[in-house]
Parts: C-alpha cells; structure tokens; sequence
C-alpha cells in the first residue's frame, strides 16, 4: 500500500515550524492520523500554549505496533541485500515507510539493547550491558585476559518503561514473545504491559519453535504448532479485542524469539532452501577465522531460511490482520533487530558480509540492523535515511508521533526521529556502545564511539584503540588510527569522559590468566573447530539430511 503524505503531520504544537509541509506538495487526502494532529493543532492553538498532548483518552490517537526480531542480521532480509533468504511481508513494510540504512542497536548482544527500547537509554547507563544470567567478576571461568563486568541483571523497577509511558497515556499494552529483561518480579506485566504471552527469564524458546513450548507463560498449542504464528495470533487475538471492546489506542509489542538459536524449521522450508542453496555455487569454505573464532562468509543455511520466512509469514498475519480491521492508516509499525546476526558463537547461521562480524562483536555486523518506520500520512513510500539512529530513538519518537509529552529524565540517550520521518533533519550527534564483556561469539570487551563517518573502538585487553572510516570503509578492514593520532585522542578523550559521566563498569585483569593455554585455545580452533563447522553446515545441504528428533514441527511425537 501507498501512503501519501497530507497536509498535517503528526507532531504536537511545540514544533509546528518543523512539521509545516512543504509548499510544492500537493495537498492530500487526511487520514485517521492526519485528523490527530490537526485537532492537536487547533487545541493548541487556542490555548496558545508552547508544548500541549491531546487527552489520555482520545480513541483518535494512532496505535502502535512494534515488532523486534531476535538475532536478525542487517542482511537477513530480501529486501536488504539477501539473495537467499525470502521476506516479502517484511519487504513490504519497509516500502511502506522509511529504511534507515543505518539503523543500529544499542549493544551486540540481546538483553542490553531490549532494555534500551524500553527505557531510551544507552546501556552503559541502564546498566544491563550484557545477556542476562552470562557470568561475570570472578564468577567468570574461562581463561580470558581480563575479567567481565559486573552488571544490572534485571530492569530497574525506577525505570519509566515505554509500556509505562504509553499506559498512562490511555494506552491499552500487550506484549508477546521473548522478554529476557529479568525474572520473578521484572516480567512484562511488572513494567507496564497489560497483557503478557510469552515472556519470562530466557532468552530463547525453551522448548524450541514448535509446540509444546515449555513456557510458562504461554500455553501449549496443538503438537507441532509454530511458535511464532502463535505470537502473531495472540497480537491479532488482543487488536480484535480493544477494537470490539472500546477501540482504546493500542501499543502492542510483538517480541520474536526467532531466529535465535536452535535453528528450526519444517521439512517443506527446509527442502525448499536446501534446492535454492543447491542452486548456487559450492563454496570452497563456509568459515574464516577472525581473529578469535570461525564467522560465517556465506548465507545458505537451509534450517536459517525456513525460520526468516516463518517469521516473516507471522509479520504478515498481523499486518493482514490491522488491514482487515480498518485501522492499518491508524496504525504506527516499527521493525528492527535486537543484535547483528549470528555468524559465530551459537548456531553459526548467517552471513553479514559486506560488514564485519556479527552478534557479539564490536565491528558493524555486530549492531548495525533492519531499522523500519512507518507512519500512516507522515512517511513516504520508499523513504530511505542514511542518518545514524539506534534503539534508543525509539521511545521519545513515538511519544512524539503519537502527541504524548516527551520524557528527557527518562530517554536520555534517545532522540525524537519525527524530523527525518517527515524529510528533515536531525543534529548530528555521537552515539555510544559499552560492552566490557566477552560473549558466546569472539567479540572484544570494548567501548564504541561513532561520530560522524568515524567509528572508534576502545580495547579493554590492551587498551588499544581502533579508528574506521565507515564512509570509506564500511567493512571496516583498515584501522585508520595510526595515521590520525589527533582524531584518536580526541574521540577517545570523548569516549572516556562519557562513560565516566553515566557511571560505566570498567573491566578489571584476570589474575589468573594463562597465556600459554589461550594460545593452545586457538590452535585447537583452528584444528578441530573449524573443519567441525565446514563439514556440519555442510550436512544440511545433503538430501538424506536428518535433524534431530525435536524439531521438524509437523514431525514432533507428542508422547
């Protein structure tokens, strides 16, 4: 579908200037949407007053509906660049809207950059900077150079939640699916969500992505039911019912658990993909080792195919479904990703090239995302952005769009991306990444400073620092710091002082590192591991492929 944009945006009084439209437009039809922001715009007028929300409980607000994957790469998609995966639904809603090319999340790994979606802040300064339950301090065992920090392991009860926010505002909330943000006492429903199915303490599907699920906090369908059309369905059951009940605006996050590992999918999806990869040239090797681990070079997991395109059926279910309802031009939609795809560590399932590395890594693949918004009479189809956003942004945007009072105190970190969803501009600014952790995935502990083209990366191994060009070099396989020692001591001085201004954990020296055996360590990857990765991954191609017993959906034995 083709939004086009009317002549009255979404924004509330205080920015009228910003959100005038521009005089070569043509004027166009209102939408639901458009009508929102010209009655805020007259009640605001006639009060004469800088900065006023329509009341908590106008029905003519816009929903929202935020969907996030987990562990989605930033070319996991076709229409990002995939030649191998299949996301038409996916697709479509990013052509609906606006493409941010370089749309980031706040942390490589999932339980940081989750907490920063609902809280607007960087983690560093919320303090969940690693997955919850990974080890740390002195619990931490492997024979590493230094030592994990410690960290925040559940979202502080303080926190003003998203949910929160747009619950006071008259909001009706639901969430469905992962949560991974605490346990007993820090669920969905204890931060602001009304409606919780899915959601507790781990950070994958305990048992798998097909009935019966092990959740407690969701029922079990029929044997070998998808999980996540079971998420989609219960978004869809709680849009039919605030819209059959009193039509209250809605924020419903819909939370995959796909397509973080295990890897699995149904025979139909895996013979489907396995015929595609075997279509395509034979690769001498699947794997190379960057500097710590093997990563991914190639994108031809069969299992990986099938769960994209089983998501992204469940994505279309749910944008089917605000369609048939009437209520898709009242309806706000975000897409993104928690983390870089997972090209080492876990399941090895995907490919991020052009960019370096993938989930739990410093280097682009790590964090940078899908990152899509559409907003019914305010986006034009097909916009793109190339301007630097992250997870962050999220929470003062929406309030924004939807006419509810911004919260600085709260999203410190976030800034309101409604200027560039309307052709504008934003200030330029540094964005921040702290991970002093080290990962299931090869990644450095190291701290992150963009500005700009520039990306810096602090060490904390051995206080090193790296300087990219992402202009110049998105793949990031030139480290510029030499050269422009200036520009490095500036950007790390900056690094430096922001860390220190949120209180960030520092790392601290392993006393009891071995580094004899760290070099043993990489040897064996070399030896074992990576021949052990081409042969397996290799093995998913071949016809008489058999995947373990619990997991062909269809196939799974109820007793």
């Amino acid at each position: 579908m083709i939004f086009s944009t009317p002549m009255f945006s979404l924004n509330v009084c205080h920015r009228l200037s910003e959100s005038s439209p521009s005089p070569s437009r043509s004027l166009q039809p209102f939408s639901a949407l458009s009508v929102f922001a010209l009655t805020v715009f007259v009640h605001c007028f006639g009060a004469a007053t800088e900065s006023c929300a329509a009341p908590a409980d106008r029905s003519d607000r816009p929903n929202i509906l935020f969907i996030l994957a987990d562990d989605l790469g930033w070319r996991d998609l076709s229409g990002e660049g995939s030649s191998f995966y299949e996301s038409p639904h996916l697709d479509g809603l990013a052509e609906s809207g606006m493409r941010f090319t370089q749309g980031y999340a706040t942390c490589q790994v999932c339980s940081p950059s989750r907490a920063s979606i609902m809280t607007g802040k960087f983690p560093a300064r919320h303090g969940i900077t690693d997955w919850i339950g990974a080890a740390s301090g002195t619990k931490w065992k492997r024979n590493d150079r230094i030592l994990p920090s410690e960290y925040q392991h559940q979202l502080n009860q303080e926190e003003t939640t998203i949910a929160e926010a747009f619950k006071e505002a008259g909001y009706r909330t639901f969430f469905a699916g992962k949560w991974h943000l605490g346990d007993k006492g820090s669920f969905p429903e204890d931060h602001g969500f009304e409606v919780n199915a899915g959601g507790h303490h781990r950070g994958s599907p305990p048992g798998g992505y097909f009935s019966p699920y092990k959740n407690p906090k969701l029922s079990d369908g029929p044997a070998g039911e998808s999980l996540p059309i079971r998420l989609a369905d219960e978004t869809v059951t709680f849009i039919e019912q605030v819209q059959e009940e009193n039509k209250q605006p809605f924020f419903a996050f819909l939370s995959f658990y796909s397509v973080h590992g295990p890897i699995q999918t149904t025979q139909p999806l895996w013979s489907k993909y396995q015929q595609k990869a075997k279509q395509a040239d034979d690769p001498e090797s699947r794997f190379l080792i960057d500097r710590t681990l093997p990563v991914r070079q190639v994108q031809d997991c069969p299992i990986y195919g099938g769960m994209i395109e089983s998501m992204d059926d469940a994505v279309g279910r749910v944008l089917t479904a605000l369609k048939r309802l009437g209520i898709d031009e009242n309806t706000i939609v975000v897409f993104t990703s928690d983390n870089g795809g997972v090209s080492s560590g876990d399941a090895y399932s995907t490919s991020n090239l052009p960019l370096r590395g993938g989930k739990g890594r410093q280097w682009e693949g790590g964090i940078r995302e899908p990152f899509f918004i559409r907003v019914p009479g305010l986006t034009e189809a097909g916009a793109v952005s190339d301007v630097p956003v992250t997870g962050a942004d999220f929470y003062p945007t929406l309030l924004d769009l939807a006419g509810v009072p911004l919260m600085p105190g709260q999203h410190a970190d976030g800034q309101s991306l409604k200027p560039l969803l309307s052709g504008g501009d934003i200030a330029e600014r540094p964005l921040y990444w702290h991970y002093p952790h080290y990962g299931n995935q090869g990644g450095e502990p190291s701290s992150i400073l963009r500005q700009n083209e520039w990306k810096l990366i602090h060490y904390y191994e051995d206080g090193r620092d790296e300087l990219y060009n992402l202009r110049k070099d998105p793949s990031e396989q030139t480290d510029v710091a030499a050269e422009n020692r200036p520009r490095v001591q500036q950007m790390s001085k900056k690094l430096q002082d922001w860390l220190q201004s949120v209180g960030a954990q520092i790392p601290q020296a392993n006393p009891n590192f071995d580094e004899a055996e760290k070099k043993q360590w990489h040897r064996q990857i070399k030896s074992m591991q990576l021949p052990r990765l081409e042969r397996k991954h290799a093995e998913y191609l071949e016809e008489n492929f058999q995947p373990g017993k619990d997991w062909w959906g269809s196939l799974v034995d109820p007793s």
